[in-house]
Parts: C-alpha cells; sequence; structure tokens
C-alpha cells in the first residue's frame, strides 16, 4: 500500500473481525466499507447483536466465496441462566416466566447428553427464518406466534465449562452445524429441567474456518489502515477453501483456462481418477484462479467459481 491513509481500491481477501457486542453483521459490513473505503465486502455468517466473537468478512473478489463457503460449521461459548424464560430466549427479551430452580450442575451436566448428535430444533420466534415469505422476527414484534417446523442440526460436541449452582448460571462451549440456535438450546436444556432458561451472552469461537486467534478488532483495525498495514492481517481468499485439494495448472493450461478454454483431465498430471471432486486451481505463476470440478465422465475440469476475474 502507498502511504495515503486508505485501502486499496483492489483489496482482495479475507479479514477476520472480532464482532463488537451491540453490532448487527449488517453493521460490521457498514463499518468496514468506511475503514477500507470499498463497497464490496460481504460476510460469512450472521451473528445477533448481544454475541461477540469470529465474524469474517470478504473483501473485493473474495465475496465471490461467500456463497460457496464449504465449511458452515461453528462454535460457541454461551452462558444462560436457569429459572427464567424470555420472549427471545436471551436477557434482551420480555421476561415471560420465572421459576424455582431445583437441578443441580450434575443434573444439567446429564441434561446436556439429550442435545448432542444429530437433532430436531424448532427456530425461535425471534429469528430470521422465513414462514410464508415473512421473517419470523417480523411477526413476533407485531404479537404474532406461527407453528414452526423443526429442522435438522447436527451438535458435534457440547461441554460444560464453568457452574455456578448458587446463581444458577452455566457456560457450555458447542460447537454445531449451519442454522444452530445456540439460545434455543439453552432455551430447551431448560425446559427439560422444568425450570425454563435464557441465554445471558454468546461469543463465537469458529466460523467458515476460521479461530478467534485470527481475529483483530474494528479499532484494531482502523490503526492498521492509517498506518497502510492491513495486509498483515488480510487472509488470501483461497484460505476458505483450504479443505480442498489444490490443482497446480502448467503455464500453457494456465493460459487455456484464463481464456475459458475447457481443459481435458487426460492431460494433466492427476495422482487418480479420484471420482468428481472439487478443487482449488492455481495458475503456474502461484495465483489463485479458481474453485473448479473434477468430471471424469467428461474428461473435463469444469468451472465452479472463478477468483481471477474482475467483479
Amino acid at each position: 500500500m502507498s502511504g495515503n491513509n486508505g485501502a486499496s481500491p483492489s483489496l482482495t481477501g479475507i479479514l477476520c473481525i472480532d464482532k463488537p457486542a451491540d453490532f448487527t453483521s449488517f453493521d460490521v459490513v457498514a463499518k468496514m466499507r468506511g475503514i477500507l473505503r470499498t463497497r464490496k465486502i460481504g460476510h460469512g455468517g450472521t451473528l445477533d447483536p448481544m454475541a461477540t466473537g469470529v465474524l469474517p468478512i470478504f473483501v473485493g473478489r473474495a465475496t465471490k466465496a461467500c456463497d460457496i463457503l464449504p465449511d458452515q460449521d461453528k462454535r460457541y461459548t454461551a452462558r444462560f441462566r436457569l429459572g427464567v424464560e424470555t420472549d427471545t430466549q436471551d436477557c434482551t427479551g420480555t421476561v415471560l416466566a420465572e421459576r424455582p430452580v431445583t437441578a443441580t450442575s450434575a443434573q444439567v451436566e446429564a441434561a446436556l447428553e439429550q442435545f448432542r448428535g444429530p437433532i430436531a430444533q424448532v427456530p425461535p420466534m425471534y429469528s430470521a427464518v422465513r414462514v410464508e415469505g415473512k421473517r419470523l422476527y417480523e411477526l413476533a414484534r407485531s404479537g404474532v406466534e406461527v407453528e414452526r417446523k423443526p429442522r435438522d442440526i447436527t451438535v458435534y460436541s457440547l461441554e460444560l465449562l464453568e457452574a455456578d449452582e448458587a446463581r444458577h448460571e452455566y457456560s457450555i462451549d458447542i460447537a454445531c452445524s449451519k442454522g444452530t440456535y445456540v439460545r434455543t438450546i439453552c432455551h430447551d436444556i431448560g425446559q427439560l429441567l422444568g425450570c425454563g432458561a435464557a441465554m445471558t451472552a454468546l461469543r463465537r469461537t469458529r466460523a467458515c474456518g476460521y479461530e478467534l486467534e485470527q481475529c483483530v478488532t474494528l479499532e484494531q483495525l482502523q490503526k492498521l489502515r492509517d498506518s497502510d498495514r492491513l495486509e498483515s492481517v488480510l487472509l488470501p481468499t483461497d484460505s476458505a477453501f483450504a479443505r480442498y485439494d489444490r490443482l497446480e495448472l502448467d503455464e500453457r493450461q494456465t493460459r487455456l483456462f484464463r481464456n475459458g478454454v475447457p481443459l481435458a483431465l487426460s492431460r494433466m498430471k492427476l495422482p487418480a481418477r479420484d471420482g468428481s471432486g472439487v478443487r482449488r486451481i492455481y495458475g503456474h505463476d502461484g495465483a489463485f484462479l479458481a474453485i473448479a470440478q473434477t468430471d471424469w465422465e467428461r474428461d473435463a475440469l469444469v468451472s465452479h467459481k472463478r477468483f481471477d476475474l474482475p467483479q
């Protein structure tokens, strides 16, 4: 960068932000547009305003990755309080009921077993799920409650981190699939124990394959931009596809691929006919070009998403 106290118009890559509380994901995107001085920004995975933690921000040509991310799983630490229920299932909502708590920490830990593995979860009314074209939170705000169909989710791990029996407050670590509502997990634990529960804090520690340790705050990002050091925290676009195998083209193949000419797999040095698999495609110069499919039946490398072309 050129010491102009501003982001380059051609800035491309991924910035992991530690989202502050009381910001929506869209608030962060708006803030980032001001910091980076570009409108080509997207995010990976919405977080509620009360939540903090990992929010991957995609900049420039990297925004093309948002709708094809291979890793949609998430991980969180959450805190909840037994004995209270709210309309939002967290501490930001209106209290609907308060009940005495007799559950012990051992009973709470035992209850967690019911929420591990594949489960069906009913999304909360205060959520962005659409029913007959309307967002549930829009209906909830107007006082309307509708029947919601359970959705299949997977909880890969769920562990009790801290227990305060005197205050009836508990902390959990949860790794789960896309679409899981952690506050609903907390609410349902309370229902199972017969006293109700509401989530009081939520921090996302992993999203889209990125960890909390890779994140910077908005304040830190502003300082990095002002000192022309954004590249020090900018992750390459291909890092979002690390789970796919790498395929490097030679000079001729690179030229043909960049010109949109189909490439025959039989003319490439591939280890085996491994069926149809998704791969990261690189040019002979090491540049990340695309995500593509190896289709052996058609003997073709089928481009799925190009990253070497302008938006």
